[in-house]
């Protein structure tokens, strides 16, 4: 009778610690067997049983799949006027530990206010150009006699913080990143028509009729090139704010997900 009971008790807690398993995702989820707390007594024909009470000790378990997770960076690009950057704003304001920006570098001067590593890698026109010509850069541009870019580096200390590393760049930045190994997600922001672009450009006031004219012609070259099979993987028309920003996070869903849930991982 004895061996009955205990090979029935053994069915049974195989069973209940089989179902927990199952809702956790893993046996290993448990620290704590059930056989321990279960104790049967058998007298006059009788099975009594004593359920003592269940505690579970939940284990830090992470899958491969997260545990080498690498989010993809984010290139966005668009032209001025697009609402561009009006959406990445808005992106890290909601979700501000799931995105960072890399810190770029350039020549120019610091202006009043601003911190070196934090607005800007500041650093002298010999170096850079040093750096660029060991690859060291994925894409860099010249503005006014000074020179902008980012580096492999400055991506890869967003990377180590398991954030999501977004790039706002033109459209020669585009071209050149394409011309790496960082293998990012490219995302174009695309105004309603190239009329209501001029509107918005010329509604801001802040801009002389020469610098508009320049600001309009590169817009009319990146348009072309977002046409081109290949050189976006989305393309988000922002005739509405609120609507391309819900577009904007459907794409990103999967990756603030996996950000969060890894977060919360290592915070546990």
């Amino acid at each position: 009778m004895n061996r009955k009971c205990t090979l029935l008790w053994k069915k049974i807690s195989m069973k209940i610690f089989g179902d927990f398993a199952i809702f956790c995702g893993s046996s290993r989820a448990f620290t704590v067997g059930l056989n321990r707390h279960i104790k049967t007594t058998v007298g006059k024909g009788r099975i009594r049983t004593r359920l003592f009470t269940l505690t579970f000790q939940p284990l830090k378990v992470m899958s491969a799949a997260s545990s080498t997770y690498r989010p993809k960076p984010l290139v966005f690009s668009g032209p001025s006027g697009s609402g561009k950057s009006t959406l990445v704003k808005k992106l890290m304001g909601e979700y501000k530990d799931c995105f960072a920006f890399s810190v770029s570098h350039t020549t120019r001067k610091p202006r009043p206010g601003e911190q070196d590593g934090k607005d800007y890698h500041y650093v002298s026109k010999e170096s850079m150009e040093v750096a660029i010509n060991n690859g060291e850069f994925i894409e860099s541009a010249c503005f006014s006699g000074n020179l902008y870019g980012t580096s492999k580096k400055a991506v890869e200390e967003v990377a180590k913080t398991g954030r999501i590393c977004i790039l706002d760049i033109d459209m020669q930045g585009v071209k050149s990143v394409k011309k790496t190994d960082l293998n990012p997600r490219y995302i174009f922001i695309k105004p309603p028509s190239f009329e209501i672009l001029e509107s918005r450009l010329r509604g801001r006031g802040t801009e002389n009729e020469d610098s508009l004219n320049k600001r309009l012609t590169t817009a009319k070259e990146e348009l072309v090139y977002a046409e081109q099979k290949g050189s976006y993987d989305f393309i988000i028309i922002n005739d509405d704010l609120e609507t391309a920003y819900a577009r904007l996070k459907a794409i990103l869903n999967e990756d603030i997900n996996q950000v969060q849930s890894n977060l919360v991982n290592s915070d546990s």
